[in-house]
Order: structure tokens, then C-alpha cells, then sequence
């Protein structure tokens, strides 16, 4: 609802193309190109053998993982093991993202590792960086990834250019939820910037989802549930209402199994992990019956 006060700003924003406020929890009428309103997401996933064992699971026990995440940092991983990623995502048909390994909690600089640290997040420290950020793009699309999760606004915007310009294939660029992002206006410039996906910060209400929906085309990445470190949120109840007011959009859950980001899950969180994407499905099945998820194999955009 929008306020009653600020009214000259309000339609400022709204010549702007954005919402004058938070929104109306209306349904969102955009679909996946294959007319899916949703797409689970499993973050965190920091070893090739998880990947399998999430992916060989799910078909066993009847749900669909959509998309893969590792958010460990591609500079980690051995060229076998990103080729493994890779033929993991054409063998069982999931979309996989790997993270940009150069970013600031890696790097030598103290400022991240202080209080105030949060405010750079996993941004990029000097322009040496941002080349070997994009030199990590390189090797990884050599070794079969084309889909890359980026923490830093401006290495978006060189890995645009560079793919507008046929320097880099058609790859996928999705902004991660540790740059900080929370509103419509943020969502509208990394759009701009050629995000082809946006994680927002992760305890927004469905309202700021709503109107964050309202200024962009691409899809949402929105949390269902949070290691500890980022909150622990735990959302499973507003799973439908991501879908029904932020179509297309990615539910990423699972992590709630973990204590932190960067891991590689144990045995044990593995199982928590399905335990916890099962339930999200249950609930969509028994509150949004009618929501449509994305075959596996179907990756393409908006519609």
C-alpha cells in the first residue's frame, strides 16, 4: 500500500518506471521462456560429488533441483572437478552456476576481515583483481560452465561488455544477495548492468518482493531458508507467495542445513539439505497447486 505522505517523490518514481512504494502483493503475470513460474535452487553445493549425490537423490525420491550452486569460489577447484560440475548439469539437466573465485574475504586486504567488513562484502579490491576475475570466467568456460554468480557490480558490467561484444559466449550472470541489494531502484541498475538474475538481500518482506518484481524482468533468486551467519530465516510459508507474486523465479533452498556459507556440506547436512528441499515442494504442492515449475533441462529466460 502505498504511503500517504511524499507524494511529489512518489510520482517522480513513478515517471522513473518505478514503484512509488513497497508492493501490492498482486500476481506476477512474467514466466520462465517454458511458461514455469518457479525453479529450485540448491545453494552451497562446494563439491562436485554433493552435486551428484542432490541430483541422483531427487530423481530417486521425486522432485526436481533445477540449478546447482557452488558459492566456494572457482579458483578452488581443480580443472577435474569443474569439468565434473559441468557434465553433472548436462547428464541430469540443472542449470550450474560457479562462483568468481577472486573476492574480498580471499584477498589480502584487512578491511573485510574488520566490523565495518560487511559493508564491502565480496566486492573486488584494486583493478589486478578485476583481471584475474575475469581470467577465472575464462578458464571455467573452457572447462564447460556457462554460468557464473558475480559479487561485484562492476565485474558485471566488464562481463556484459565483454559478452556483448563476442568476447565471451552467451554466459548466465547472476548477481549474488552479498552485494547487498534490496529494492527496486538497486534491481532496475543491475538489470541495466546485464544481470541475468538477482538475488536480493535475504529478509526482505513479500511487499519489497513485490515491488522489486514491479521494476525488473529477470528472475528473483529469493531465499526460502539461510545458513545461521545470514540469519537463519526460515520461510518455508512464503515459498508460494514467492511464487505466485515474483514469478519467474528461483527458490533457493537448503542451506538452512548449514552453519555458514563457503562449506562443503557434510553427509549428514546433505540429507538435511533434501529433507528441507522436499518439504518447500510439499508445501507448494498443498498451497499452489496450480504453480508451474520448470521442467529440468529448461533453461532459457523470461517470457
Amino acid at each position: 500500500m502505498v504511503g500517504r505522505f511524499f507524494a511529489e517523490t512518489r510520482a517522480q518514481l513513478d515517471g522513473l518506471g518505478l514503484p512509488d512504494g513497497e508492493g501490492e502483493l498482486t500476481e506476477s503475470a512474467l514466466r520462465f521462456a517454458d511458461g514455469g513460474q518457479f525453479r529450485i535452487e540448491v545453494p552451497t553445493i562446494n563439491s562436485a560429488t554433493t552435486a551428484e549425490t542432490l541430483l541422483v537423490e531427487s530423481g530417486r525420491r521425486g522432485f526436481t533441483i533445477n540449478r546447482v550452486t557452488e558459492t566456494l569460489g572457482l579458483f578452488r577447484h581443480t580443472a577435474a572437478e569443474i569439468r565434473r560440475y559441468a557434465a553433472l548439469g548436462r547428464e541430469y539437466g540443472a542449470q550450474i552456476l560457479m562462483s568468481v573465485g577472486p573476492r574480498a574475504n580471499y584477498d589480502i586486504g584487512a578491511s573485510v576481515q574488520t566490523p565495518e567488513g560487511s559493508r564491502i562484502g565480496y566486492r573486488l579490491r584494486g583493478q589486478e583483481q578485476v583481471v584475474r576475475a575475469v581470467e577465472d570466467v575464462k578458464r571455467a568456460i573452457d572447462l564447460g560452465i556457462t554460468g557464473f554468480v558475480v559479487y561485484d557490480e562492476g565485474l558485471l558490467w566488464v562481463l556484459n561488455e565483454l559478452r556483448t561484444r563476442g568476447d565471451l559466449p552467451d554466459i548466465h550472470l547472476k548477481v549474488s544477495a552479498h552485494c547487498g541489494h534490496g529494492n527496486a531502484a538497486s534491481a532496475r541498475v543491475l538489470q541495466l548492468l546485464g544481470a541475468n538474475s538477482f538475488n536480493p538481500v535475504r529478509d526482505l518482506t513479500l511487499p519489497m518482493v513485490a515491488a522489486i518484481r514491479r521494476a525488473v524482468s529477470i528472475p528473483l533468486d529469493c531465499h526460502v531458508d539461510n545458513p545461521k551467519d545470514s540469519g537463519g530465516f526460515i520461510r518455508t510459508y512464503d515459498a508460494p507467495e514467492f511464487v505466485r507474486i515474483a514469478a519467474p523465479v528461483y527458490l533457493k533452498t537448503g542451506n538452512s542445513a548449514l552453519e555458514k556459507h563457503g562449506t562443503t556440506p557434510s553427509p549428514a547436512q546433505i540429507e538435511a539439505i533434501l529433507r528441507q528441499i522436499e518439504v518447500v515442494t510439499e508445501f507448494l504442492d498443498r498451497h499452489y497447486p496450480t504453480a508451474k515449475q520448470s521442467p529440468v533441462g529448461q533453461l532459457a529466460g523470461v517470457r
